[in-house]
């Protein structure tokens, strides 16, 4: 397919990752900038040869020459920013979480209902080559039926600017959330969610949610299924970890307690000194066209000068810039709905949203909008 999308990428910070993905993906031209900071905006511009640069993001909207926005913007702006490019007749792309209310999510369903555009929000987990490979596994029957599935997000954000300190930790979910919906294309009913430990008081005053842990359990709709998701973001000694684990009735697939280790498929009906057995992930670039693929094992952030902690894990966070950017514009070239779609994000979004108003309230079970009806 020949056609190219005008994109625009919105934040230029996580952003500037995305840059030349697609200045190489055949369906895409790399249009515009867009960065509060005019002499960050001129030296990313410069760097990349991009001559449409905006430092206003409403400016950017009234350019009829952007097709696609995507948003790499602080997480409070992420909602009023996509609704806006929707409603300007934009195709959109943005990083998690899709907004920080349940309403917002609600808004943007409507929005890209309303519009014909199509929404994504770039969870990169679900395109993370481990995700890949046990997707992989359960495709080809090699996990038998799916019994469980748990997933875990834990980060140390001292230090942190503007709005992260004392952040409630399940108000920025979707990393843990996501895998253990998407593997099945699942949709969450309801949730149940526990608080645990106590952060400092300075930490507190911020959002006044005292949890260091917060622990959910969600129950997944017309399905036996449930799931367990954990989160923490101060004051718990931890590395670096996105965990996504699955328990099946053949082989269940478990996350490396140390980053650089490798996973553990676990086989049923063996001797037991036998079940477990380290396994080496492969990467998964070959489903991306030719010249995007070394993006799966570098970016822009290899040099250290660059480095962001989640490139701690690979790449790419495992890999998955190019495979996010890929389904961004296939749903656009091939007039389909992206994975996550609108309802989907809006779903994934809401879960943190709620388990944390469900910690607040002592575990509390509390039901999720059906954004797909």
């Amino acid at each position: 397919m020949s056609q190219k999308i005008n994109v625009a990428i919105v934040g230029l910070g996580f952003g500037a990752e995305f840059i030349p993905i697609y200045q190489r993906h055949p369906n895409a031209n790399m249009y515009a900038i867009c960065q509060r900071s005019k002499d960050k905006l001129e030296t990313i511009g410069k760097a990349f040869g991009i001559e449409k640069r905006y430092s206003d993001f409403d400016e950017l909207l009234q350019d009829p020459g952007v097709e696609a926005v995507h948003i790499n913007s602080p997480i409070h702006l992420h909602a009023s920013q996509s609704l806006a490019a929707l409603r300007a007749g934009k195709h959109v792309a943005c990083t998690v979480p899709m907004a920080t209310t349940v309403e917002e999510c609600h808004q943007l369903v409507k929005a890209q209902r309303e519009s014909g555009k199509k929404y994504m929000m770039m969870e990169t987990v679900v395109y993370s080559r481990e995700f890949l490979f046990v997707k992989e596994l359960y495709e080809k029957g090699e996990l038998g039926t799916i019994q469980f599935l748990k997933a875990s997000h834990q980060q140390d954000m001292d230090g942190w600017p503007d709005y992260w300190p004392g952040l409630p930790p399940m108000h920025y979910a979707t990393h843990c959330v996501g895998p253990v919906a998407g593997l099945l294309r699942l949709e969450a009913e309801y949730v149940s969610c526990f608080g645990s430990g106590t952060i400092r008081e300075e930490l507190i005053a911020h959002y006044r949610s005292p949890f260091a842990v917060e622990s959910a359990h969600i129950k997944f709709r017309n399905s036996d299924l449930s799931a367990c998701v954990y989160r923490s973001l101060f004051d718990v000694a931890r590395q670096y970890r996105e965990s996504f684990e699955v328990y099946g009735s053949r082989k269940s697939f478990e996350w490396p307690l140390v980053e650089g280790e490798d996973p553990v498929i676990h086989t049923a009906k063996k001797p037991e000194p036998d079940i477990p057995a380290s396994v080496k992930v492969p990467d998964y670039a070959h489903l991306l066209p030719e010249p995007i693929r070394p993006f799966t094992t570098g970016g822009v952030y290899d040099v250290e000068e660059n480095q962001h902690l989640s490139f701690l894990q690979g790449s790419g966070h495992g890999g998955s810039h190019p495979h996010l950017a890929h389904e961004f514009l296939m749903s656009i070239v091939e007039d389909r709905d992206p994975f996550p779609n609108a309802a989907q994000s809006a779903n994934w979004t809401s879960v943190g949203i709620l388990a944390h108003e469900s910690a607040l309230r002592g575990g509390e079970i509390i039901r999720l909008p059906d954004f797909a009806g």
